[in-house]
């Protein structure tokens, strides 16, 4: 397959997006959470949003993402994401024998994309997990177009060597972070496990946690 198709003398980037059909998204919302702090920036996910569907024909957007059930401020960060075009994933986070929490979710993403095939013709997938390689190669197969977004420093080479395009956060974080004073009155829980409250002395999020 052809990865960075945008790069291609046959294409130009405007071709390649008409040509993407309908499309679906499915979001790592551990993998971007940490993508995101490395960069030193809050997502905006109604940017990401509108950002990743590109004009195009949105099927669905998927947020895959460990929950804590007893804790309020996430539970509410998860509804304003399902109020706002995103059907949220959630699942129990397990704690580790090192005192750590986590949930892995590339067994439901890997599902949903094989599931969904004939739905759509365009997959986004926003993580950089080795793991899916195989996944997006089968759903390939199938004809649909791959597109992987994600920090290049977390991404396997194998994903990236498998999708179609691939693009890295570092390129758009200007179309997707927030505003310096933007802010949600919630925020989501790490899947690695809880963190301190990284509001400021204002109230503001500094860190948008997924």
């Amino acid at each position: 397959m052809l990865n960075n198709l945008e790069n291609d003398s046959i294409f130009t980037p405007e071709q390649v997006l008409e040509n993407r059909g309908r499309v679906a998204i499915f979001i790592d919302g551990s993998n971007l959470f940490y993508a995101a702090l490395q960069l030193g920036i809050e997502i905006d996910y109604t940017k990401l949003l509108c950002r990743l569907t590109g004009g195009s024909r949105l099927l669905r957007a998927f947020f895959y993402t460990g929950v804590d059930r007893t804790n309020e401020k996430q539970q509410g960060f998860l509804l304003w994401m399902r109020r706002n075009g995103y059907r949220v994933i959630a699942k129990d986070l397990v704690q580790l024998p090192d005192g750590s929490k986590k949930a892995n979710l590339d067994v439901e993403i890997a599902v949903d994309m094989m599931a969904l095939v004939d739905s759509y013709d365009t997959a986004v997938l926003v993580s950089g997990d080795g793991d899916l390689a195989y996944a997006v190669n089968s759903v390939s197969y199938r004809g649909v177009r791959v597109e992987v977004v994600s920090l290049r420093s977390m991404t396997s080479d194998s994903l990236i060597n498998v999708s179609d395009r691939y693009i890295d956060l570092e390129a758009i974080k200007e179309d997707i972070q927030k505003t310096p004073r933007q802010s949600y009155p919630y925020r989501p829980l790490s899947a690695m496990g809880f963190l301190e409250d990284p509001r400021d002395s204002e109230g503001h999020l500094e860190i948008q946690d997924t």
